[in-house]
């Protein structure tokens, strides 16, 4: 029989919470701005499936290039390429500095 190769698969240990940080949402996640040119970080929340990237930037820090609906386009350098991911605010943390 084949493997399963669906969207989380290979990520029980980088899709999990802390065990302070479960329970309800805050909103003050979901309504953070970014200007273009500022620096997030991509931390994927487990709990809102809509709008996540691939977990394989999970961890990464990139630039932002501008919004796409409800969501931020984020620039990342990917070892020699840069990419563009589309995520939603909900998985993006500020990054000082």
């Amino acid at each position: 029989m084949v493997k399963s190769k669906g969207k989380r698969s290979k990520t029980r240990k980088k899709l999990r919470k802390n065990i302070r940080e479960k329970g309800k949402l805050s909103i003050n996640r979901i309504i953070q701005d970014f200007p273009p040119g500022s620096k997030a970080c991509i931390r994927i929340d487990p709990s809102v499936h809509s709008g996540q990237p691939h977990p394989k930037y999970h961890g990464e820090t990139g630039t932002i290039l501008g919004k796409q609906g409800k969501a931020y386009v984020v620039e990342i350098k990917n070892q020699n390429k840069t990419k563009s991911v589309i995520v939603r605010p909900e998985h993006l943390q500020k990054v000082e500095g």
